[in-house]
């Protein structure tokens, strides 16, 4: 699909049920095969305690990765890119559908789920990716709140 599809297909979402509070995540992960390095980016929307509808870019990078600050540094990449193909209208339509609800508890988030935690080799990372995620004026979330990235996408790596 592109971009102008899954935006057309995320606002039928919330127009179906609009008293709701949304989470719109993207993350990326990535997985090295023998030749190449496959980052799947997961767009999902969270209508928080009904479900969830969610799409995927496949990209390969025609290399083995090797570096684990390259990998994080283009998944971080990858999700932003297709974070900012959500300009402000687009964040205005989905905000215009769920404004009359608002009393209700309508209400619409954007966050950046990124692969990297507390524990672990990338660790080190958080401070570097999360500062680019939130100048970009978005929320960072790492493990264990970042499941767009370490759970969804990872699932389409392999």
């Amino acid at each position: 699909m592109d971009f102008d599809t899954v935006f057309l297909r995320i606002c039928e979402f919330v127009r179906a049920d609009p008293v709701n509070v949304y989470r719109l995540s993207i993350g990326t992960d990535s997985q090295t095969h023998q030749n190449a390095t496959r980052f799947i980016t997961a767009i999902h929307l969270h209508r928080v305690g009904k479900g969830a509808w969610g799409c995927l870019r496949n990209q390969t990078i025609h290399r083995r990765l090797e570096s684990l600050r390259e990998k994080i540094h283009l998944e971080t990449y990858f999700s932003q890119e297709i974070a900012y193909l959500f300009t402000p209208e687009h964040l205005g339509t989905l905000l215009e559908t769920l404004y009359p609800y608002q009393k209700e508890g309508a209400k619409l988030s954007m966050e950046i789920h990124l692969d990297i935690g507390n524990y672990g080799l990338t660790k080190e990372f958080i401070l570097d990716m999360t500062t680019r995620i939130t100048a970009m004026g978005l929320t960072a979330k790492i493990k264990p709140d970042a499941y767009a990235a370490f759970s969804y996408a990872n699932r389409y790596t392999k």
